[in-house]
């Protein structure tokens, strides 16, 4: 039997994503439920297999190599895996410079977990 990985978003990430979602309403609301759903699903189905996701490039260069991402649309969900559990670190706009913005959302936010 396949070995089921529980999901748990950081606060902040969770956060990114209220933030997106609230901005795209302002303009298009049905694209927002949109992305909201398919960014849910796609973090959801991690529950199965989370190395699914590649290494996130930007952090591999300085050593990194614990976090992971899945792209949805433009939005690149930032996530690392400790024995059974996937923890959701962000939720980044890919279309961003996010070398700038990822020791911020991701490695600082190691200690609010």
């Amino acid at each position: 039997m396949d070995e089921k990985y529980f999901i748990k978003w950081a606060a902040p990430a969770r956060n990114d994503l209220d933030e997106i979602i609230e901005y795209i309403a302002q303009t298009n609301m049905t694209y927002a439920i949109k992305i909201l759903d398919k960014i849910e699903l796609a973090v959801k189905k991690l529950d199965t297999f989370p190395r699914r996701g590649r290494i996130v490039p930007e952090l591999e260069r300085y050593g990194y190599i614990v976090y992971r991402e899945i792209i949805v649309a433009y939005w690149r969900i930032m996530y690392k895996i400790e024995n059974a559990i996937v923890y959701i670190m962000a939720v980044i706009d890919g279309r961003r410079n996010v070398e700038d913005i990822i020791l911020k959302k991701i490695i600082l936010r190691e200690n609010e977990l």
